[in-house]
């Protein structure tokens, strides 16, 4: 396998780590979108939100416990533009797909 990946996600996240080892290791150009240092404008989030829909807000996360209320009841787009951490990780994306998480079918859609 080969070809540019552009992963998004936080380089904390040991998923995101994860996905990017395997991906180098198949011979992927891995392109690391830090999207809490280099923030998705709101088109970038309507594209991934249309891609993946609510899925895309990580409610299991810390963030997301750390929420008032109004936050948590606002849409998706309003909740990651302000909190870009909420962005369930990694989102993987090339010119032709884009995937979300690092599960066995997000693995078998790149190669691995």
């Amino acid at each position: 396998m080969s070809g540019e990946v552009t992963l998004y996600g936080i380089p904390t996240c040991d998923i995101c780590k994860k996905a990017e080892k395997a991906l180098v290791a198949a011979g992927y150009a891995v392109r690391f979108r830090d999207v809490r240092a280099a923030p998705l404008d709101e088109a970038e989030w309507a594209e991934l939100l249309v891609e993946f829909g609510d899925r895309l807000v990580n409610r299991n996360s810390t963030t997301w416990r750390g929420l008032n209320d109004w936050m948590k009841a606002a849409e998706a787009d309003a909740q990651l533009i302000r909190h870009p951490t909420l962005m369930q990780r990694p989102v993987l994306r090339d010119r032709s797909r884009m995937t979300l998480g690092w599960d066995a079918k997000a693995q078998g859609l790149w190669g691995l």
